[in-house]
């Protein structure tokens, strides 16, 4: 724990934490300039993300024999939390490799060029999340005091995204066929993830043992339960906190083994 509390890689998350104001304005900066001359902006994600959900919650919902009053609201959060996800790990696989011009001009923590990716998909997110109380209103749905839970519920999600892109970034930097092999790793995991399904389809005893393994899904239901006025089991707390803690400390030895070596990968 000593080597921790003084290596290079816990000072630079210090460092990057302290210098949040410019993680902020660069995720801002990255938003903007993707959208530069566009009348409606990130709306233009929103008003993609809203027609997807009407389409494929019409297509699913028949098809899964699911009520749509229940099956809507599920189907709405689970694509809103999967591209928060999908989006910082698809941008943090290259957060390195994106930022070398500051790399190597700029004593710039490295941690700062990956919570700008988290920061700028966390913009993101909230611009898709006004859907869902469309979404509560078509059906007929209310919400509860649980809600409040999804607060708490984002940050333990926030913090294992954060530790997960240091470590994809620095490995897609020294590797860079990495990034492909963990998009189609990442594919794959959408469809083993209740998404698009609900949990209630696997009646077979293995299928809900591989579903309590896989920690995409109590990432995704450690924020989504509290929204659908449901407490997120005991499981999903102790799997997604103890992924934060121990991937923290793992990310943190990570950088401090690596860090002097990035500007020679990028």
């Amino acid at each position: 724990m000593s080597y921790i509390k003084n290596s290079p890689g816990l000072d630079d998350l210090v460092n990057a934490l302290k210098s949040f104001h410019v993680i902020r304005v660069m995720g801002g900066q990255d938003i903007r300039q993707r959208y530069k001359r566009s009348r409606l902006g990130p709306f233009w994600i929103t008003i993609s993300m809203l027609v997807m959900i009407t389409t494929m919650g019409l297509v699913f919902g028949n098809l899964f024999k699911t009520p749509l009053h229940d099956f809507l609201p599920y189907l709405t959060l689970g694509l809103i939390i999967w591209g928060f996800l999908l989006g910082s790990i698809t941008e943090g696989c290259d957060a390195l490799i994106s930022a070398e011009g500051i790399i190597k001009q700029l004593p710039v923590p490295l941690h700062v060029h990956v919570l700008r990716v988290v920061w700028k998909n966390f913009i993101i997110f909230l611009h898709n999340i006004v859907i869902f109380p469309l979404v509560l209103i078509a059906v007929g749905k209310g919400v509860n005091w649980y809600i409040l839970l999804a607060i708490p519920g984002f940050i333990l999600l926030a913090l294992n995204v954060s530790w997960l892109l240091m470590v994809m970034s620095l490995i897609c930097a020294r590797f860079r066929d990495m990034t492909q092999i963990i998009l189609s790793i990442m594919q794959v995991i959408f469809y083993l993830t209740p998404v698009i399904w609900m949990p209630q389809l696997l009646t077979h005893r293995i299928g809900t043992f591989l579903l309590d393994m896989n920690p995409f899904y109590h990432l995704i239901d450690v924020v989504r339960s509290p929204l659908l006025g449901q407490v997120p089991s005991a499981t999903t707390y102790w799997v997604t906190i103890i992924m934060a803690v121990v991937g923290i400390v793992f990310s943190t030895l990570m950088t401090s083994k690596f860090k002097y070596r990035v500007p020679y990968w990028v």
